[in-house]
């Protein structure tokens, strides 16, 4: 293997959170998503729809509660799915930081210094299949005046920014099931070297559809365990067999550390790096050598200033496809080496509790990753009781183990169709 290229430790300001707001399968909000991981519940349900009748898979990650009636009903009608996940989760976010509900006016705060940066992949794909329907079936009068600005992937972020009057920037990151992630690090970067004090970073997505299923049934990429859907999703198991469809969004809010400090905030961690990479290597299948993927780690770790040795704990990306999470355990042993038969910093897979929230699952596991640094808890791998013995990792399974009190750094991983790997570095203070 050729030599890996890692990115220079950046000069700028230092970058922390200071708010965290999530709905995912789980339920709504922060405390729902880490009372669920702990305890080892899962939100996978079956897909009970009309829609879903006839096809072969029928269950998914969805959200228990409907996103449109907890916004008021004008508002909702001119936001997609995704979006109004986006909102809520954000809305969540920015209390939690400890700003006022109105937004950034009646904040203190100059609207031109704060950012927004999302990360999603289908966006509002289904408000054009539903146009597209109507056409068919009615005609072209019958077609929704709104259907462009609500099809376009860019309206969860533009949501946000009208919410809450954010005008220094709203940013769309599409990336595959890289781009929550890789929002999350633009917005470090933003940040880092003095575009905006502050940021609203994550990612959303609403893609349990109809057509989106089918898409995913035809590439065989699906777990069928219709009749057991609470263990559907395997992780690093040996006998998962392919991942499940989910929604949600996950919001962290980032500022720099002086104007954290100055305005007295409560700090979860430091948003410490972040790195890039491309497998250049398939449409859709991920390279075997995880070379790309330990590419990404290694520049996420020293973009953070920090050594491979400094990590205490990864989240790992971990969809329960067999070809991804074998990828993702080589890229890991070729970093971190391997002890005793394993690779020495513990591990853990959330899409057994929530599915694969596609542009989303970057945001709620960076989400899930600094509640594991703030409270010094990991959450298990659930059903993940036979652990495939190629993967040499130190998986955390079944019940909740405590962070390592070495090291300092937690790495949230993600992993994309068409080779975008993008890993997230937080560190505990």
């Amino acid at each position: 293997m050729g030599n890996i290229t890692c990115a220079r430790i950046p000069s700028g300001r230092r970058v922390v959170v200071t708010g965290l707001g999530a709905i995912t399968p789980l339920g709504r909000g922060t405390d729902t998503l880490w009372e669920g991981l702990t305890a080892g519940r899962c939100g996978i349900r079956p897909l009970d729809a009309p829609a879903f009748a006839d096809h072969p898979i029928r269950i998914g990650g969805t959200v228990p509660d409907d996103p449109a009636k907890l916004l008021p009903k004008p508002q909702a009608r001119r936001m997609n799915r995704a979006a109004q996940f986006a909102l809520l989760a954000a809305r969540e976010a920015w209390q939690d930081a400890g700003f006022a509900p109105s937004g950034t006016q009646d904040s203190g705060l100059d609207p031109d210094r704060v950012g927004v940066s999302l990360g999603t992949i289908i966006g509002g794909a289904s408000v054009l299949v539903d146009g597209d329907r109507r056409l068919r079936d009615k005609g072209v009068r019958c077609v929704p005046p709104l259907t462009a600005p609500m099809t376009v992937p860019s309206q969860a972020a533009s949501q946000v920014s009208l919410d809450l009057h954010v005008t220094g920037e709203a940013r769309t990151v599409v990336s595959a099931c890289a781009s929550g992630t890789e929002a999350i690090g633009q917005a470090i970067d933003r940040i880092r070297y003095g575009h905006v004090d502050l940021a609203l970073a994550g990612g959303a997505e609403a893609a349990v559809t109809p057509e989106v299923m089918a898409a995913f049934s035809a590439m065989r990429a699906l777990s069928a365990r219709n009749d057991e859907p609470g263990a559907a999703s395997r992780p690093f198991a040996k006998d998962r067999e392919g991942f499940v469809n989910g929604e949600g969004a996950g919001v962290l809010v980032l500022e720099s550390e002086e104007h954290a400090l100055a305005r007295g905030a409560r700090i979860y961690c430091e948003a410490a790096g972040w790195g890039l990479s491309a497998d250049a290597y398939h449409l859709a299948a991920p390279d075997p050598t995880g070379r790309g993927i330990a590419a990404a780690v290694r520049r996420a770790v020293t973009n953070a200033g920090a050594e491979v040795t400094d990590v205490a704990h990864i989240n790992a990306h971990a969809t329960a496809t067999v070809e991804g999470d074998l990828a993702e355990a080589a890229a890991l042993r070729t970093v971190f080496g391997i002890e005793d038969g394993v690779v020495p910093v513990p591990v853990t897979a959330l899409k057994g509790n929530l599915g694969h929230l596609q542009g989303a699952a970057g945001g709620v596991e960076a989400v899930a990753t600094v509640l594991t640094l703030h409270h010094a808890v990991i959450p298990p791998t659930i059903s993940c009781d036979d652990l495939d013995d190629a993967i040499p990792l130190d998986v955390v399974r079944n019940v909740a183990r405590p962070l390592p009190e070495h090291g300092d750094l937690a790495l949230s991983n993600s992993f994309g169709f068409g080779g975008h790997n993008a890993v997230l570095a937080l560190r505990r203070r």
